[in-house]
């Protein structure tokens, strides 16, 4: 026992710089836009704390995110020998709640202090630094007490063992209120490295664009983490300068070790697997990567300066795990009267159990405890259920990293729902069953083993909304609109090969489904799209569906004479290069930007040819030029019927072009680098070409002619690689330049480019229920419109009938379009698969979806 505190203790004579005690001008904190070294870091650390903290020790709320604002709070804390109580970003009734429990003297939200009183009304133990839930998000006040001594030895131990150095940089790829994310960043420092700050998810291509610009050496992934990493072309991805990938936060299973491990043999990184808890500030066991492929099921050997040790093993050599090492914790707190006591534990006995075989190695084979982990998250789960039912009607187990809950409930899916809301997992990660009687062991105890049976068998579906669970009628949306039968909760819309066409009336269904949805929905796994809020009284529809809509009307009507408001077609040659940027380069392997972008020309190139083919080959009103897109070549410069298909022939040849070119791999990684400048470049190209071949003004059939319009295009790429508000403003003057004076007509040029500027400043728009389904159906339309309308609307114009005309075409537009679909469904899936297997053969064979092995062509570590 240590002595017991005294009154008084100030934070100087507590700072012993456990983290940041080097110095120089190395990186320890690099951004987008930002690197600091370990001297500026260290700087902006001592003024934040004598800004906002003062010189007497004082107890910190710190809802730490992954931004630098929080990083620098939370450094601050730790160095200047206050105490930081560690959590999530919390909504108000939940920061109540805390704040009640351990009455903290200043808080620090988004980065931003906000002090309750002068100086502190606590006693705190001078040993004590850090305050960690041990509960994920159960809503339990308890935390584990860390002393700084804690954190450093742990932070060495992780670096000694990761061998980390000064010319390591760690992405952020776990939350920094995670004892995981965490340790990445307190052993990155200790060891004179650097962390590469990002909150973007695995699966979003600017988190990769990241870790590229950066030059990131190691990357921290929990199960979910490598999930994830397996649906979003992890495989493919060039990282030259990845060396390490650690695992922990829960068992990955044993053929994902391994496979993972191959991966790295072949592309030169290691994988390191982890065993930990947050008791021992982070870590306790890690398997050297050499062991990876053949002991995939272990967990390891102790960490430098710990010991492992199996408490009354059975004849299977099965029992507690303990650990003792000076990482672990003074013991536990649940009040902030708990905060004055000293260390009490020597070792910890982790409820886990395990065995030691001959090997050395620690594999664990189950919990001893009523304590399981989901998505990251360490349930208590007798907690669980006295929350769901106080009368202990209700059982909770999980199974396969699925809660499931058992009761005589009226609806098993209010019970999977209720459970998910209070556990903060989405709700594709929890099950409800209804259990009139619960099965009881001869000693009259609740049967856990046989609700674990019953979990593994069932076929019960996951919590519903109105009849079907919410995860599984997503990806089911997903499956149907995209023909991909084969779609998981894992699999985003990207990665399924979604495009503009498939867009709208994906983006419709989850509208309707799940209320408004984020921007970047696309790029989330599906079953993390289940949990979002409800509408708002208003619905918000993406204004591109919006603008399609929009676009495809000015273009009918003009044509039938209703009005005369020219440019719809521009704007949607734009808008086109906009989804190009959005979903075919959303594919983050090269393989996939080409089969994806191929994939989705195809679906658009067939139905034309069927539709223009047929018309030509029935009235000989079109020529096979028109109907292969090729006029530009062969036709003449005056206007005629063969011209009416000018916006498909451009939309084919600017895809192609820009397929050709992400298909390089020297300009594919400039891309993937530079997504901004790159486009800005083509814009610059494109724009010359259209200058040289015709100047200012272009002529009535030149506006047409692919050369000189693919600036369009071009620009809507450039639109959607916008994402400062510098860039923006670049772009949006870039557009005004370009277009003004391209037509001579300035009601045309002002539509397109105040349709543009709409999309690039205001890409999400409240509207009525009944005009978001209008549009997008409308848009999703707007393909099959453009090329059915030349056949619909001239009887009914010519008898004078302009209004008729107008509804008669977008209804065989929209007719025409819906018996397409599952045609274009075939083309697509029919053409991604063949590029699949031309690009790379053997793997093709077994899956086309990327996942970690290595690629055929694997090279040792020395060459």
């Amino acid at each position: 026992m240590r002595p017991a505190p005294t009154a008084g203790v100030t934070a100087d004579a507590c700072v012993q710089r456990p983290l940041l005690g080097l110095r120089g001008t190395s990186p320890a904190v690099v951004l987008d836009d930002l690197t600091l070294s370990h001297d500026e870091l260290r700087g902006r650390v001592d003024r934040w704390a004598a800004a906002h903290l003062g010189g007497t020790r004082r107890l910190v709320l710190l809802e730490n995110e992954n931004t630098l604002d929080s990083l620098v709070a939370h450094l601050a804390v730790v160095e200047h020998g206050h105490v930081g109580i560690v959590v999530p970003p919390l909504d108000e009734s939940r920061r109540a709640a805390l704040v009640a429990d351990y009455d903290p003297d200043v808080t620090v939200v988004g980065g931003r202090a906000h002090a309750r009183r002068e100086g502190s009304v606590h006693d705190l133990h001078p040993d004590l630094a850090l305050l960690l839930s041990t509960s994920g998000s159960t809503g339990s006040p308890r935390m584990a007490r860390l002393s700084r001594e804690n954190v450093r030895s742990n932070a060495l131990a992780i670096a000694d063992y990761l061998d980390l150095g000064p010319t390591d940089r760690g992405l952020t790829s776990l939350p920094l209120h995670y004892c995981y994310g965490l340790s990445v960043l307190h052993s990155h420092l200790v060891a004179g490295g650097a962390v590469v700050l990002t909150s973007h998810s695995v699966v979003d291509p600017c988190f990769w664009n990241t870790a590229s610009r950066a030059g990131a050496t190691t990357l921290a992934a929990v199960p979910h983490t490598v999930d994830l990493l397996e649906h979003s072309g992890f495989a493919e991805r060039d990282l030259p300068s990845l060396r390490l990938i650690t695992q922990a936060g829960g068992r990955l299973a044993p053929e994902k070790v391994r496979a993972l491990a191959e991966a790295g043999e072949c592309r030169s990184f290691d994988l390191v697997v982890m065993y930990g808890q947050t008791e021992a500030t982070a870590r306790m066991a890690w398997l050297p990567p050499h062991l990876a492929r053949s002991h995939p099921d272990a967990v390891g050997l102790p960490i430098p300066g710990g010991s492992l040790r199996i408490d009354s093993p059975g004849r299977d050599g099965v029992g507690e795990v303990v650990y003792s090492g000076p990482n672990v914790m003074m013991g536990y707190a649940d009040t902030c009267a708990d905060l004055g006591r000293g260390a009490e534990l020597t070792e910890l006995r982790t409820g886990d159990l395990g065995r030691i075989d001959d090997d050395g190695l620690l594999r664990i084979t189950g919990r001893a405890s009523r304590t399981a982990k989901v998505f990251g998250l360490r349930l208590d789960l007798d907690r669980v259920e006295r929350h769901l039912a106080e009368d202990g009607s209700v059982r909770c187990v999980v199974h396969e990293s699925t809660l499931h809950a058992f009761g005589p409930v009226a609806d098993p899916e209010e019970l999977a729902t209720a459970a998910a809301a209070f556990c903060g997992l989405p709700e594709s990660a929890v099950r409800g069953h209804r259990l009139d009687e619960l099965p009881l062991t001869p000693s009259s105890k609740p049967d856990y083993a046989a609700l674990i049976e019953r979990a593994a068998t069932s076929s019960v579906p996951a919590p519903a909304t109105d009849g079907l669970a919410v995860s599984s009628a997503v990806v089911a949306d997903a499956a149907l609109v995209l023909g991909r039968p084969d779609a998981t909760p894992a699999d985003t819309f990207v990665s399924l090969g979604g495009d503009s066409l498939s867009y709208v009336e994906m983006a419709t269904r989850l509208e309707a489904r799940l209320g408004d949805l984020p921007a970047d929905w696309h790029l989330r796994p599906l079953g993390e799209l289940a949990p979002l809020p409800r509408r708002r009284r208003l619905p918000r529809v993406d204004v591109s569906i919006l603008l399609r809509a929009v676009a495809i009307l000015l273009i009918v009507a003009s044509h039938v004479d209703v009005i005369a408001m020219e440019g719809g077609a521009h704007l949607l040659l734009a808008l086109a290069g906009w989804n190009f940027a959005r979903f075919q380069l959303a594919s983050p392997s090269r393989r996939g930007q080409v089969a994806h972008g191929l994939g989705t020309l195809a679906a658009l190139v067939a139905p034309s040819i069927l539709w223009i083919g047929g018309v030509g080959l029935a009235t000989g009103r079109y020529d096979l030029s028109t109907a292969f897109f090729v006029h530009d070549l062969t036709g003449g410069r005056e206007w005629d019927d063969q011209w009416q298909f000018w916006f498909l022939q451009a939309l084919v040849w600017a895809s192609l072009a820009a397929i050709a070119l992400v298909a390089v791999p020297a300009l594919h990684r400039l891309e993937r680098a530079r997504p901004f400048g790159f486009a800005l470049g083509l814009l610059a190209i494109a724009a010359s070409a259209r200058f040289a071949w015709i100047g200012i003004q272009a002529g009535p059939t030149e506006r047409y002619t692919t050369p000189v319009v693919a600036f369009f295009f071009v620009l809507g790429w450039a639109g959607a690689r916008a994402r400062t508000i510098l860039e923006r403003l670049v772009v949006s003057a870039a557009a005004i330049g370009l277009t003004v004076g391209f037509f001579g007509q300035p009601q045309r040029e002002a539509i397109i480019i105040g349709g543009f500027l709409v999309a690039m400043w205001l890409p999400r728009l409240p509207m009525p229920s009944v005009v978001v389904r209008a549009a997008g159906v409308v848009a999703g339309a707007s393909l099959a419109i453009y090329l059915t309308q030349w056949q619909v609307y001239p009887p009914l114009e010519d008898a004078g009938h302009p209004w008729l005309a107008l509804v008669a075409a977008l209804a065989v537009g929209v007719l025409y379009g819906r018996l397409m679909r599952p045609v274009q469904r075939r083309v697509q899936r029919w053409v991604s698969q063949r590029c699949e297997c031309l690009m790379r053969p053997d793997e093709a064979r077994e899956s086309l979806t990327p996942r970690l092995r290595g690629t055929p062509r694997c090279h040792s570590r020395s060459s």
